[in-house]
């Protein structure tokens, strides 16, 4: 663990900033652990170790006192974010010549503003937009998925490949990786950073993803990308004595595998015995709804997001996407306008509910991650979420069955996403000296 390539993103900044570490350094170590993993992992759809060694060069050449909150951290990029000096290949035959764009996007640069080496881009399922896996692997159990569709990114992270990782979250694409790696996984409310520059499938539900090993580096990101709002960062701990902290089991619980359970119970009881009033409670049954309206607004937004690429390779899309465009469902405009006003009528009655407690779980997954690559997993415990538009944090600590990781989501009402992180921060200590999961990657 003394190997620089472990280094937090925070930690990093730190010795970079007096100068006890250079950035080439750094990268150095983080391509050498990429080397020796990358044939196991495969977390990578793009990544040149001669570029990502000129621009560390040009980044140590920076003066100290004018260096970014950010430098020198390398970063993990999801391949459908558009960056303009490598490819964006989207997971697709389609793009698979691609050469490098001529613009970042808009989080791309918001990043770059701040000093961060983009490292490379990470695998996606096609278009970020299925559920077939591979060719990226669970860093602690190479014969399970890594989730998705962020798959290289949470794997990147949790075999300290790189500190900090973007993904994005349609249904349960940044959480389910989380959890099944182990790692922080945040989803912002929808809206709060810009998804310029990123492909789209639904306009009612994508939102950015941030992956980090650390509360604390997570808490460089929100203040990066003004998710703060303007407040500075607590400088006195969430107490969790005495705190109000709801668990909601949701109308998907019928799924829950024995890792999750346990998981469950173990939770509660320690918070409990930190104190907390914790309390299980249930949503008002037309929450019930949501799945279908979820799937509703993919297939309605999906018709047009792919229209472009429908018509022009047909043969090169994955037949769930084009089914999207065919209307293979069936969809009227009737049906999904009523998926639109129902789930427009629950995010203020969420955000009214979430507002009586200081913190609300829901599970992250079903269960560890499933054996075999070539799914990414059930993601379905989280789509709710998405679609509400409610921030969600994965918070590490618990293992399943045989030992591998599985997280809890702490959510909140909408635009209180700092108040979600501060919270996983000191439910997430408690968690971590949790006996249940201990890293499998060394």
């Amino acid at each position: 663990m003394n190997e620089l390539y472990c280094l937090t993103a925070s930690d990093a900044v730190t010795l970079m900033r007096k100068e006890n570490l250079t950035l080439e350094d750094y990268a150095k170590s983080l391509l050498a652990r990429v080397k020796a993993r990358d044939p196991v992992v495969n977390a990578w759809a793009y990544l040149n170790a001669k570029f990502v060694l000129a621009q560390a060069r040009k980044l140590d050449q920076i003066p100290p006192d004018k260096r970014g909150p950010l430098h020198g951290v390398a970063v993990g990029v999801k391949d459908i974010i558009l960056t303009k000096d490598m490819p964006t290949c989207h997971n697709s035959p389609i793009y698979r010549d691609e050469l490098a764009g001529l613009v970042d996007a808009a989080p791309i640069i918001t990043l770059r503003a701040a000093g961060a080496l983009i490292f490379g881009k990470t695998t996606t399922t096609q278009f970020a937009s299925t559920t077939v896996g591979g060719p990226s692997a669970n860093p602690h159990d190479p014969s399970r998925t890594p989730g998705g569709s962020s798959s290289g990114s949470g794997a990147a992270v949790a075999d300290y490949q790189v500190p900090i990782a973007l993904g994005t979250q349609t249904g349960g694409s940044t959480i389910q990786p989380g959890s099944f790696n182990g790692i922080y996984a945040f989803k912002p409310t929808w809206g709060a950073v810009s998804r310029e520059g990123v492909k789209q499938y639904s306009m009612t539900c994508d939102t950015l993803g941030l992956y980090a090993r650390s509360v604390t580096d997570l808490e460089v990101l929100f203040s990066i990308f003004q998710l703060c709002d303007g407040e500075p960062l607590p400088s006195i701990p969430f107490s969790i004595s005495g705190a109000k902290i709801a668990f909601m089991k949701t109308h998907v619980w019928p799924k829950a595998g024995p890792g999750l359970e346990k998981a469950w119970v173990k939770a509660k009881g320690l918070l409990e015995a930190k104190g907390a009033q914790v309390e299980e409670i249930e949503l008002p049954e037309e929450f019930e709804k949501i799945s279908r309206w979820h799937a509703d607004v993919l297939v309605g937004e999906g018709r047009t997001s792919f229209l472009g690429n429908y018509l022009l390779a047909t043969d090169k899309m994955h037949p769930m996407l084009y089914g999207h465009v065919e209307n293979h469902t069936k969809l009227t405009r009737k049906a999904q306008l009523q998926a639109y006003d129902g789930c427009a009528k629950l995010r203020p009655a969420w955000d009214d509910i979430a507002s009586q407690y200081d913190a609300v779980f829901k599970p992250s997954v079903v269960d560890e991650a499933p054996v075999g690559i070539e799914s990414t997993g059930d993601a379905s415990f989280c789509s709710m979420w998405t679609i509400l538009q409610a921030p969600a944090l994965n918070v590490p600590g618990f293992a399943g069955e045989n030992g591998l990781p599985i997280g809890l989501t702490l959510i909140g009402p909408r635009y209180h996403d700092l108040h979600v992180l501060c919270v996983g921060k000191a439910i997430g200590e408690v968690f971590e000296k949790e006996e249940g999961f201990k890293s499998k990657v060394f």
